[in-house]
């Protein structure tokens, strides 16, 4: 299995967070138009340590392939035995409702692949369960929800909610009754990008959540877009999600 890292050249984060995967290849790059050309030979890539997310997702965009009618991203959080998968927080800033569908079915993909754990999917909003009255946000929304449960009725998902009725059990059954999703979310699907930045380094800072990627979704490959502000242990996780979803493929 190789990975290409590029900045396992010169980063010493980078450096010591390969020490802890002995058995996979990691190859540096001098740039990411040197780590792109390296993929002919490889099964994955993560930057991002010192290129700014727009230079990583350009280059993802202009070179690579999808899978997906859209990429996305995703960050899967973890504290203790505690995982959440949040999404869209690295890439669509306002997605339509078609890109919401998308972003929903790939992040379930993408949790799946991590965790055995069944997704429960709360579409967060400003609004629980029509407490927020109408407007074409909440549209959006319900009509994702309708189209995710026509097409894969065997999952778990349910909103418009907040997120204290999302994640918080006692909330959640107060403010959305008979809900199956509501208290008991892991996956968090946000309505924009600002919303999502925000919730992921709120979890990040103020919750002490490891976070890793985000993953960009969509793609043929399995690829990572870290954050310049990754700690070692987010690294380290974004690191085990890619294998993860290497041997899944």
């Amino acid at each position: 299995m190789k990975i290409i890292f590029p900045e396992v050249i010169k980063n010493n984060l980078a450096k010591e967070a390969i020490k802890f995967f002995p058995n996979i290849e990691f190859l540096p790059a001098d740039n990411l138009n040197h780590a792109i050309e390296l993929l002919e030979t490889a099964d994955s890539m993560i930057s991002g340590l010192d290129y700014s997310s727009r230079e990583v997702l350009i280059t993802y965009k202009n070179h690579l392939p999808l899978k997906s009618a859209y990429f996305s991203s995703c960050f899967i959080c973890k504290k203790a035995e505690k995982i959440l998968a949040l999404a869209d927080c690295g890439v669509n800033k306002q997605p339509d409702a078609e890109k919401l569908y998308t972003i929903v079915e790939d992040t379930v993909e993408t949790f799946k692949t991590y965790t055995n754990k069944i997704p429960k999917i709360a579409m967060l909003s400003y609004s629980t369960n029509g407490s927020g009255g109408k407007n074409a946000d909440l549209e959006k929304i319900h009509y994702v929800i309708n189209q995710i449960r026509a097409n894969h009725p065997d999952w778990e998902i349910d909103g418009e909610m907040q997120l204290d009725a999302a994640v918080n059990p006692k909330i959640g059954q107060k403010k959305f009754p008979g809900s199956k999703v509501a208290g008991n979310a892991n996956i968090l699907i946000t309505p924009d990008l600002n919303s999502g930045n925000i919730l992921y380094k709120s979890l990040e800072q103020f919750g002490s959540f490891t976070c890793a990627g985000p993953i960009i979704q969509g793609f043929k490959i399995p690829l990572a877009d870290l954050s310049r502000g990754s700690t070692l242990e987010d690294i380290k996780l974004t690191i085990d999600v890619i294998i993860k979803q290497l041997e899944r493929k």
